[in-house]
């Protein structure tokens, strides 16, 4: 059977050592100690996901809706930039 293409939107992140991937349209996700390593895993783990028999899949439309964009949200310095007010009660 040929092979097409498909791109997915994937999340990565570095949390501690550890670089995390997610595929939010499939529901999966892995770890890596580094970016090229998350990256293979998730590749490795959508093959798998796909092609196991017992997995629900979602239809290629849906996989295919889905899209990735900005919002901008305003935030507060002290949020942004982990700075603290201190107020004391009296």
């Amino acid at each position: 059977m040929k092979e097409v293409p498909v791109p997915l939107p994937i999340y990565m992140a570095k949390e501690g050592k550890w670089f995390v991937a997610s595929c939010p349209v499939l529901d999966i996700a892995t770890q890596g100690l580094t970016e090229e390593e998350v990256k293979e895993n998730m590749q490795d783990l959508i093959h798998d996901f796909l092609n196991d028999p017992d997995t629900q899949k979602p239809d290629i439309d849906t996989i295919m809706s889905v899209s990735l964009t900005n919002v901008p949200v305003k935030i507060s310095e002290g949020v942004l930039y982990r700075k603290t007010t201190s107020s004391s009660a009296k």
